[in-house]
């Protein structure tokens, strides 16, 4: 690891004095450097608190920030181990305090703890000079007690295990001595103690040894060659032995940083003097510095970085061009001055996890370290968020930081965020640097499944295919996966007294409604469909929706006769009129029910055949036969007609009654008669015809006045609409859907008769009649017409106390097709 990759670490590092102690939830360790692998280091897991089943539970795992992992945890025991050689002067360098700071990361919840590992120097490395040999030219005439400095020998190891003194070998003409510099800083130097003689010693061979304090002591030898020059007695003197210079780390290549100058008292070519970098001037400064030998000028011909480098020192010597060549010396020391020339870093301790949408405020997503490689105001870094995103910035120690949430999350709404931070530091002008962190949102069942609507309408026609589809609800869910995915059921209901999944079934996966069987619209009208759709989340949320099923009417039922009643028994209907009758008289009336609705339900009567079609018309709405005109003496006594009852509906259906009708000479109360037929079929039948009566007789004065004067108004009204008719509509259940009072009205206004149907009108049972004529004398009831004004409540309401069981339908002889 170079200069400056060690002093990057350095600036996380030198802040730190480290103990064997946990200090504001920092837990500091010391170690030996070179320890072996598999070395304890301590029981990180005792030391946080933790317990051995925590390691595996929370995902206990060691974050370097050198990137290289020194250290790894001892999961079965909770120890932290080490895990590579660690070499003390690879990490730290010359530094007098080497700390490795690691972080301890756990999961669920994350959590970062800042351990820092102090790696204690062993004297490992021997001093060592830069070269072997040292050659030195001393003139003969050379006065005692000056001094030449020699090269200081370089230790990598610090403290006491550095370099700490020098010795020299036994010369009776040089004695070694150590000179004193700025920071604590000693420089060995050869002192001449006694006149050379050339003739007795041209050379003179000494050995330099450097010692270090360590234990045991290592040391380093270097070779000096002294050679001994004749004449040329005075050696070029710098006018400063020591230059001090301040450069700023961005300036200009090609600058003249500073001018060295020296004198030598000869004269001529002995006091001609030439500059030179020292020998064995490092390259590393050789591509830095340029010194020009006439002049002295040292000038920048390489960019310098504080970073890698804060001060330079390089030597120079003056040389005269005398026999034998003199030379001084003299040290250029260059401070550089850090510039603002590095943006912040910003660093993941760890990868974001999933955040869960509902994770609390505070809920730790990501850890986070800023580094700046500048010094002082220039490496202060302060982080921003970016406007907009439900997270902040928590300091945490150092330059670290922890993103937490500061709000509440809603993946329906953002399932993801790009956080944008932003580090800028203190210089100027500051530089800064953006970092993204892609922060996933995963989902929580927090959301129900919502149908398209909260209710919907089905028409289904009566008699369809069992099977067949009905409907298709469909339900969406914001969540998403299982949370997202819906199943649909039916929820337990009952259609007249039978379970609702006994008519219909659904898809659970799409939501198809299919039938079960046929549907019969004179047995069932309409029902509900409770269904549920329920998410596959935990725990799983649902909602309903109701499905209206409303059953359509075909035409699939034919006109039933119910009167008359012989019809019904299937033989010949036998009718008396009395021959004095005039036209229009009343014969008979045929009365038919159609079990479908609406258009289907319309009946129309007509007169198919006839002994004598001249003598009898059919109403074609109330189905009433009249005479057209007078019995003549020559018509036949016996008349047979055959009446054909239609629907309205597509396709048509029909029936037909044979109604025989017997003309005699003595009949003078025909509609006595009639009426006597109409009792004559059962006993049981007079029993309830009884029962009617008594009925309504009981209904009161003041209801029955009412109930004519709406009558009147409705006729009146139904000059333009054919009908005026309402009803009570079927209960909830729809029970009882045949039961009917049914009141046929004139032309004129008055009741002509009452009908009344009872029990199951379909199949036909039974029948009962009342006929009234308001210019008989057989009327049971004088009416009085109505006026226009008369509520059509109030009628209803006394039908409602006299049959409250009942349904009343008002029909008009008149009605509009």
């Amino acid at each position: 690891m170079g200069y400056r990759e060690w002093r990057r670490l350095a600036s996380w590092w030198h802040h730190f004095f480290l103990l064997w102690s946990t200090i504001d939830g920092q837990t500091h360790y010391s170690i030996p450097e070179e320890l072996k692998q598999g070395s304890v280091v301590g029981n990180i897991a005792k030391d946080l608190g933790l317990g051995l089943s925590d390691i595996f539970e929370h995902k206990l795992r060691v974050a370097s920030d050198t990137g290289k992992q020194y250290f790894s945890v001892d999961a079965g025991k909770g120890e932290l181990v080490v895990n590579n050689r660690i070499d003390r002067e690879a990490l730290c360098g010359q530094s007098a305090t080497c700390v490795l700071p690691l972080q301890i990361v756990t999961e669920n919840p994350l959590q970062l703890h800042r351990i820092e590992i102090e790696i204690k120097d062993i004297n490992d490395n021997s001093p060592i000079f830069i070269t072997e040999e040292r050659f030195l030219k001393i003139a003969e005439s050379t006065a005692t007690g000056i001094r030449f400095p020699l090269d200081t020998a370089q230790d990598q190891d610090v403290g006491s295990n550095s370099v700490r003194s020098y010795t020299l070998s036994k010369n009776e003409c040089f004695s070694l001595k150590m000179k004193d510099l700025s920071g604590n800083r000693q420089v060995p130097e050869l002192v001449l103690e006694k006149s050379l003689d050339r003739e007795k010693d041209s050379v003179h061979q000494l050995l330099l040894t450097a010692l270090d304090g360590g234990t045991p002591v290592k040391s380093g030898t270097a070779k000096i060659v002294v050679t001994v020059l004749d004449n040329n007695d005075n050696v070029p003197v710098f006018k400063r032995p020591l230059y001090n210079i301040s450069v700023h780390e961005n300036s200009v290549v090609g600058s003249v940083l500073v001018k060295v100058e020296a004198t030598d008292a000869d004269e001529g070519v002995n006091g001609e003097i030439t500059y030179a970098f020292a020998d064995h001037t490092p390259l590393s400064l050789l591509s830095i510095f340029q010194l020009n030998a006439d002049t002295g000028e040292i000038s920048l011909v390489g960019p310098l970085d504080y970073e890698s480098s804060a001060m330079l020192e390089v030597r120079i010597t003056a040389k005269d061009k005398g026999v034998p060549e003199m030379e001084g010396h003299c040290r250029v020391q260059v401070v550089v001055i850090d510039m603002n020339d590095n943006a912040p870093e910003i660093v993941l301790t760890s990868e974001p996890n999933p955040v869960r949408e509902d994770a609390p405020k505070g809920t730790v997503v990501a850890l986070i370290s800023a580094q700046d490689f500048d010094s002082g105001n220039n490496g202060k870094v302060t982080l921003k968020l970016s406007d907009g995103s439900p997270f902040i910035l928590k300091p945490s120690f150092s330059d670290n930081y922890a993103l937490i949430t500061s709000g509440s999350l809603d993946r329906e709404s953002f399932s993801y965020y790009n956080v944008e931070i932003t580090a800028s530091d203190s210089g100027s002008p500051p530089l800064s640097s953006k970092k993204v962190i892609a922060v996933k949102i995963t989902d929580v069942n927090d959301n129900a499944p919502l149908f398209s609507q909260p209710s919907y309408n089905v028409y289904l026609k009566e008699n369809g295919v069992p099977g067949s589809i009905l409907y298709s609800v469909s339900a969406s869910d914001l969540d998403s996966g299982e949370n997202a995915k819906i199943t649909y059921s039916i929820l337990g209901s009952k259609v007249q007294d039978v379970s609702v999944s006994s008519y219909v079934y659904i898809n659970s996966d799409n939501g198809s409604i299919y039938s079960m069987h046929s549907f019969d619209y004179e047995k069932l009208k309409v029902f509900k469909i409770q269904v549920q759709a329920k998410d596959q989340g935990s725990p799983s949320l649902s909602s309903n929706a109701t499905v209206h099923v409303f059953i359509l009417d075909q035409n699939d039922n034919a006109p039933a006769v119910i009167y008359p009643s012989s019809a019904v028994l299937g033989s010949l209907s036998h009718q008396r009129m009395p021959r004095s009758a005039k036209a229009g008289h009343l014969v008979t009336k045929v009365t038919a029910v159609d079990a479908d609705s609406g258009h289907n339900a319309w009946i129309s009567y007509k007169l198919a055949e006839a002994t004598d079609a001249s003598l009898f018309t059919v109403n074609l709405y109330t189905g009433e036969v009249r005479t057209k005109r007078a019995v003549y003496e020559q018509d036949e006594s016996s008349q047979r007609l055959l009446i054909e009852i239609r629907d309205d509906g597509e396709p048509v259906q029909s029936a037909t009654v044979t109604v025989s009708i017997l003309i005699e000479d003595s009949l003078h109360e025909p509609i006595l008669d009639l009426r006597q037929k109409a009792v004559e079929p059962s006993k049981k039948t007079g029993r309830i015809t009884l029962y009617l009566i008594l009925s309504l007789a009981s209904v009161s004065v003041l209801s029955l006045v009412t109930f004519l004067i709406l009558a009147v108004k409705c006729i009146r009204s139904s000059s333009s609409s054919g009908s005026c008719c309402t009803g009570r509509s079927d209960c909830d259940d729809y029970k009882n859907p045949n039961r009917n009072l049914q009141i046929q009205l004139n032309t004129d206004g008055p009741i002509k008769y009452v009908e009344v149907l009872g029990g199951d009108m379909l199949s036909q049972s039974q029948s009962f009649r009342s006929c009234m004529s308001p210019m008989s004398e057989y009327s049971d009831f004088t009416l009085i017409k109505p006026s226009s004004t008369t509520d059509f409540k109030e009628v209803i309401s006394v039908l409602d106390a006299s049959l409250p069981d009942s349904t009343w339908t008002f029909e008009s002889q008149q009605v509009s097709r």
